[in-house]
């Protein structure tokens, strides 16, 4: 029994030194791999990892905000963009910035099959711009330069042959553009202030005063209207701007405009959009409206309309077409828009308008007349059409073929078959024109008339001084 124990505890002791053994040649053989490992990193460091630095590098050659492998993989952190913000990293993100899984590899094939075309491939905008939603700032600095405008009409019914006059109100808009030493200018649409017969202007502050015509050009549908200085109260004085004018000869399609307007006649409010075509011309059913530098040469096209998707309703015209800066670039019309459509709205210029405004600031104010109390000259006559205006490189006239008995016309030495071009500077294409001139004069005023009398020698340019006559 002795004996067997002593040989069982041999056997037990041999089995630990065996283990031991193991173990201890399990750490040699790990102490000497490790050893070999960094011998290797430190000698092919370079080759094997490429260092801080360079790893910017990579990064920094992707033209400013375009993913990195690089960035991406780094320390597992996520990529940035070009402001410094993470990024998410999900599987969308890495297919549009790679062009999904094979992407980069296709539009390289696609880019080098282009590459021998003899058209020109666009370049990536490298530009994070995006579309102007927020427009609060600017809002906020051009709403007291626009205004609203309300006007009492005088309108003519029809009912089973009998002729009735009523009186109708109408809205508009309208752009604070200068003062001068007495008078606030405003300006605004012709279609706007023509035949009113009375004006009021709403400002920012709800206050409410009364204005008179400065000038009108119906051709390009543009008028200046004044108030007096002292009829405004003077916390309107310091609320209220005067617009700054922009520059619309370099617009781009598709930047940012923003309209500013009375619509409907609600009071102001903005609607935003872009800018979607420039130097457009307008043709309404009648004929040109707009676009048409000579009525006698139709192939004499001036296209100079901006076209927005900004919305441009009723009660809108006159009003403000602005730049991001908040400049002035164009006077909306809704008189020119195409209800058809969605999303045509036009604007005159700022650049086309801007010279005409300056003139018309410059002309006596004069206070809208009743239509029977307007100033009376004494003619009939017809529009100037065909032969006489290309012969005569007319623009417009009238061709009086009556002139009635114990009238200023024919106390002034107008004629039958004389062509009435302007009163005062005011352009007269139509009788209509020659109404619309003589309702802001009244009985006693004098003008002076613009026109062609016939002479042996053909037509010739002849003004006299009128001293109208009352209704």
């Amino acid at each position: 029994m002795e004996e067997n124990e002593k040989v069982y505890q041999k056997t037990e002791d041999d089995r630990i030194k065996k283990m031991g053994m193991s173990v201890l040649g399990g750490l040699l053989f790990g102490l000497v791999a490790g050893m070999v490992i960094i011998v290797i990193l430190v000698v092919f460091k370079q080759e094997v990892m490429p260092n801080a630095d360079e790893a910017v590098a990579q990064i920094e050659t992707t033209d400013g905000g375009s993913l990195s492998d690089i960035s991406g993989q780094n320390e597992g952190k996520q990529p940035a963009d070009s402001s410094g913000e993470n990024i998410a990293d999900d599987k969308d993100l890495h297919e549009v910035t790679s062009g999904g899984e094979n992407g980069a590899d296709e539009t390289s094939d696609i880019n080098e099959m282009n590459s021998d075309s003899e058209i020109d491939m666009t370049d990536a905008t490298a530009s994070k711009a995006t579309v102007v939603t927020d427009v609060t700032e600017v809002v906020d600095r051009v709403m007291p330069c626009v205004v609203s405008i309300f006007g009492t009409y005088t309108m003519e019914d029809d009912f089973w042959g009998y002729f009735y006059d009523y009186e109708a109100e109408g809205g508009g808009s309208g752009i604070i553009v200068g003062e001068n030493d007495t008078e606030l200018l405003i300006a605004t649409n012709n279609h706007v202030v023509e035949d009113s017969e009375e004006l009021t202007v709403q400002f920012i502050d709800a206050s409410v005063a009364s204005a008179s015509v400065k000038g009108t050009d119906k051709d390009m549908d543009l008028a200046v209207i004044a108030i007096s200085l002292t009829d405004l109260d003077p916390a309107t004085k310091k609320m209220i701007r005067i617009a700054t004018l922009g520059n619309s000869d370099y617009l781009k399609v598709g930047e940012p405009a923003i309209a500013i307007g009375n619509a409907l006649g609600y009071g102001q409010s903005v609607t935003t959009g872009v800018i979607s075509a420039v130097n457009r011309a307008y043709t309404d059913n009648e004929g040109p409206l707009y676009g048409t530098e000579n009525s006698k040469d139709a192939s004499s096209k001036v296209k100079y309309l901006i076209q927005t998707d900004a919305a441009i309703n009723p009660g809108n015209s006159g009003g403000a077409l602005l730049n991001v800066r908040g400049e002035v670039i164009g006077i909306n019309s809704s008189k020119i828009a195409d209800y058809a459509t969605e999303g045509m709205g036009y604007a005159i210029p700022i650049s086309t308008a801007e010279p005409i405004l300056k003139d018309l600031m410059q002309k006596k104010t004069r206070p809208v007349q009743k239509r029977d109390d307007s100033a009376y000259l004494g003619i009939s006559g017809m529009a100037v059409t065909g032969e006489l205006l290309e012969k005569y490189n007319l623009k417009e006239g009238i061709y009086i073929t009556q002139v009635f008995d114990e009238t200023p016309a024919q106390r002034a030495g107008i004629h039958k078959g004389d062509i009435l071009l302007e009163i005062d500077g005011y352009t007269v294409g139509d009788m209509d024109d020659l109404t619309e001139v003589l309702s802001y004069y009244e009985e006693g005023d004098s003008v002076t008339v613009n026109l062609l009398t016939r002479t042996s020698d053909g037509y010739q340019t002849f003004d006299t001084t009128v001293k109208l006559g009352g209704k």
